[in-house]
């Protein structure tokens, strides 16, 4: 064996590889011989091939925002004449719209709105669960949560216990984009760190709140600076266990003011699955970004050591602002699971497995559960 192969080996045997080594792995393995690394990971975890997905609705309150990210074209600067909040009447009718079309979660996410503090945010997600108790509030970032906290002027750990009381179940990955400082403050220059993005999940985890992490790629970061951000995260979830998964996505480069096009191609994301798989032996689940690389990469995916393919969207916005076009059906998202040799499942947000879809016979039907790019309502998606 060479040493490449000896490396894929252990890792794919459950052994635990370093930043160095995943680095190698990143840059040198042969493709195939990678990819079936990852998918012995998978294959040893999830033994029955099921592969899972969650229906939930992304609901933006505001696109009022102060950190002005280059690479967000969602954002507009307190005061612009296309800034807008939403009404929590209109929160909560959307809340609605995502109960009739089966959806268990919401992701509530926003800007960092100037008058948002701690409060705002506690009216916010206990209104929704007052009105909807049985939807799971999966929501906001450590940045948002930074930000409530410094407007209202108490510390994180209150912010985040008010909250939580309020109704916030758990914490989205929001925010992350790249972690190591170089990147960072290249493409969100008023953004916390990443040390600190950590800071908060770790402190979120202590107090039983535990969330997700994600990863944006392609946006000028070199390799090793990918893996570094894989690293820091694992090193947090060593600590406290409080990461259900890991979501790795691409940079879209529309209407914003990052130059140039995406810098991740499709190899190169599908590359980075398999190594996160391989590298995260403390995170149970991997999920792709079929909304960011399109269908068929999220697809192929599935043979790199991914076990989740997300949410159909019942509404997007923000990365969607950027350019990113792919959308599906609920049908569609069910049909590349099953396509792809595995056995499709609706989670829940713990990725509790609410129905499995054993045969094809088992498989939804309701046509009106759809991706959506702008804000909607029932009865246009009745009307199709």
């Amino acid at each position: 064996m060479t040493a490449i192969e000896e490396l894929l080996q252990h890792a794919a045997d459950g052994g635990r590889i370093d930043a160095e080594e995943a680095l190698l792995l990143y840059t040198d393995a042969p493709f195939h011989a990678l990819g079936e690394a990852g998918d012995a990971v998978r294959r040893r975890r999830y033994p029955d091939g099921i592969v899972t997905y969650i229906i939930d609705r992304n609901i933006n309150y505001t696109n009022v925002c102060v950190t002005a990210c280059k690479f967000c074209a969602f954002y507009r600067a307190p005061k612009h004449a296309e800034g807008w909040s939403h009404s929590m009447e209109e929160i909560l009718r959307r809340c609605g719209e995502a109960v009739e079309l089966g959806a268990t979660q919401v992701m509530l996410q926003g800007g960092h709105h100037p008058d948002y503090g701690v409060g705002y945010y506690e009216e916010l997600f206990s209104s929704v669960k007052a009105a909807y108790p049985q939807l799971v509030i999966h929501s906001i970032g450590p940045s948002e949560i930074l930000h409530m906290a410094r407007v209202s002027g108490v510390d994180i750990e209150e912010a985040l216990r008010r909250i939580h009381a309020a109704g916030l179940d758990s914490i989205a990955g929001a925010g992350a984009e790249m972690l190591p400082d170089r990147p960072r403050t290249a493409i969100a220059p008023l953004k916390e760190s990443g040390r600190r993005w950590l800071d908060v999940m770790e402190a979120a985890h202590r107090l039983g709140i535990e969330s997700t992490a994600t990863m944006m790629m392609g946006t000028g970061e070199t390799n090793a600076e990918r893996i570094e951000h894989i690293r820091m995260i694992r090193d947090v979830q060593d600590r406290t266990g409080g990461f259900r998964s890991f979501i790795p996505w691409t940079y879209q480069p529309e209407n914003n003011h990052l130059k140039g096009r995406t810098q991740c191609t499709s190899l190169e994301y599908l590359r980075f699955v398999a190594v996160a798989r391989l590298f995260f032996d403390n995170v149970n689940h991997l999920q792709s970004s079929w909304l960011t690389t399109g269908k068929d990469v999220g697809q192929l995916s599935l043979h790199m050591g991914v076990d989740d393919l997300g949410s159909i969207m019942l509404e997007e916005n923000v990365i969607s602002s950027a350019g990113a076009r792919h959308r599906s059906k609920l049908t569609e998202l069910v049909w590349m699971i099953r396509s792809a040799g595995r056995i499709p499942a609706q989670r829940n947000t713990v990725y509790e497995r609410i129905a499995v879809h054993w045969t094809p016979d088992d498989d939804p039907t309701d046509e009106r559960v759809v991706s959506h790019f702008s804000s909607i309502a029932l009865p246009l998606i009745e009307a199709r």
